[in-house]
């Protein structure tokens, strides 16, 4: 039997990023063969991973990268199962290191990123994911992405609660515009940057309901259309960004747009994610459980 030494350990768990008893172990198995137990150990943290990832993750963290010179970013949305393992250093940690994977290598999807090396690390990205499933015992799966890359803006960014993330590019301005706009987009959680970004058939469902709302508060025919309009340029400035009121201003009037008017800038676009945003949760009903197998003992 071959001696298992703590720099074995050390190595062996650097290279697989799982803990040191698993680690010990695997050397054990393997009579010291490095290599043996490590191929060892990603089957089996494989094999977890994909028992693990029927289960829904739901909760989880947003991360965003920038470039140093400003001009490469991106934001990524990283799930697990519990909001405990959300908090949890090495989830965190993976989650930044895939924003800053995607803002380097400009992988075309999830497919692509999940080949590349993750940045920082030793293995890639879909090796890290599957030794991160087998230590936490949580499903953890990579959700979207998206990347920006600017020559003539600048990009910025805001985390609020690492919940919800946004990625911005804008012109003109400076840097404390640039997370002032991207910290109200975060607040306000406009649809898009004007009108023109809003899905028409959302339009023409608001246009649908004024219409017939107005119809049954007995307004005329003839007027159906001109309210119906005006229900739509509120619509349009309460889900736009440019049409909305800035969280910060001072006269609690002054609209995205009039800011960044003021400032001789304006925003190209921005991506907003929110963690678990559209994932349906099963809620579980413990009580119900519990009453079902008591139930099923008695016969």
């Amino acid at each position: 039997m071959a001696e298992i030494t703590a720099s074995m350990v050390k190595e062996l768990r650097e290279a697989t990023g799982l803990g040191m008893m698993e680690c010990k172990k695997a050397l054990v198995e393997s009579n010291g063969d490095f290599k043996m137990a490590e191929e060892q150990m990603r089957i089996k943290s494989g094999a977890k991973a994909s028992k693990a990832s029927s289960r829904v993750a739901a909760e989880g963290v947003v991360s965003t990268f920038i470039s140093v010179d400003g001009k490469t970013g991106a934001v990524a949305e990283v799930n697990c199962e519990t909001d405990f393992v959300a908090k949890n250093d090495d989830f965190v940690a993976f989650a930044k290191n895939v924003a800053e994977t995607v803002a380097k290598n400009n992988p075309a999807d999830i497919a692509a990123l999940s080949d590349l090396a993750l940045v920082n690390g030793s293995a890639s990205v879909e090796e890290t994911r599957k030794a991160l499933v087998m230590k936490l015992g949580e499903n953890v799966s990579i959700r979207r992405f998206e990347r920006y890359a600017t020559t003539t803006g600048k990009l910025s960014s805001y985390v609020h609660g690492s919940k919800i993330g946004v990625l911005l590019e804008y012109a003109g301005g400076d840097e404390a515009l640039g997370r002032d706009i991207a910290m109200h987009i975060a607040a306000s959680k406009p649809k898009s940057v004007d009108a023109s970004g809003v899905n028409p058939d959302e339009i023409a469902t608001e246009r649908r309901i004024a219409i017939e709302k107005a119809r049954e508060g007995g307004k005329p025919e003839a007027m159906l259309e001109k309210i119906a309009d005006g229900t739509i340029q509120k619509f349009l400035k309460e889900v736009t960004l440019l049409g909305q009121i800035f969280v910060k201003a001072e006269d609690g009037k002054q609209t995205i747009e009039q800011l960044l008017k003021s400032k001789g800038a304006a925003v190209t676009a921005f991506q907003m994610f929110v963690v678990g945003e559209g994932i349906e949760k099963k809620v579980e009903d413990y009580a119900a459980e519990v009453a079902a197998t008591i139930a099923a003992a008695k016969g």
